[in-house]
């Protein structure tokens, strides 16, 4: 007798700015629609929902994950940040946004994915290092898988971009997707 098993439903959160939105693209090109798509053959029941915000930084997304609990996703892919370090804020605010979005996700009982991102070359190597070093060192202090850059592959790439040459296009969404499924079927 052989015993079939189906993989529970599950809903992931993607949490995030414009690069989890799909800043200037339809909604179907954003990673998070790319990623449920990639995901659906072998997880069928599998639901993305992108909580993607132009502009959004830390500070708003622990409001935007108390509005967002009640879907009651499964997993949280925590992709905020970027705007953060672009705009040059403060890193030990930044880490307190974080540390509690990750502390409330745990609370509900939410596994988290946490996406870092780097700064550009111009931002001054102590800022870049020590805004690169927040996600590794959140990762490690509450124990949850990492995908180290976003962009992996995609930032400063011209053919992966729009024209701003920040925003991917829809081929660099589809890279991003795959960056973020090799560590989210991990939780799956």
């Amino acid at each position: 007798m052989f015993l079939s098993f189906q993989i529970q439903a599950a809903t992931v959160l993607c949490l995030g700015d414009s690069l989890t939105e799909g800043y200037q693209l339809d909604r179907e090109d954003a990673y998070p629609f790319v990623l449920e798509q990639k995901l659906k053959s072998k997880y069928p029941d599998l639901k993305v929902i992108n909580g993607g915000v132009s502009g959004a930084t830390t500070a708003s997304g622990l409001k935007r994950l108390s509005w967002y609990v009640k879907v009651k996703p499964d997993i949280l892919v925590l992709a905020l940040g970027a705007n953060d370090g672009l705009r040059g804020m403060n890193l030990k605010e930044s880490e307190k946004n974080l540390s509690a979005i990750i502390e409330k996700a745990q609370m509900d009982n939410i596994k988290v994915l946490l996406v870092g991102m780097k700064m550009p070359t111009n931002y001054g190597e102590p800022y870049r290092s020590n805004f690169q070093k927040l996600f590794p060192a959140l990762a490690k202090k509450y124990k949850l898988p990492l995908v180290p850059f976003l962009l992996e592959g995609v930032g400063g790439n011209p053919k992966l971009n729009i024209a701003d040459g920040i925003h991917p296009n829809p081929e660099g969404h589809k890279v991003m997707a795959q960056t973020v499924q090799k560590v989210l079927e991990t939780l799956l």
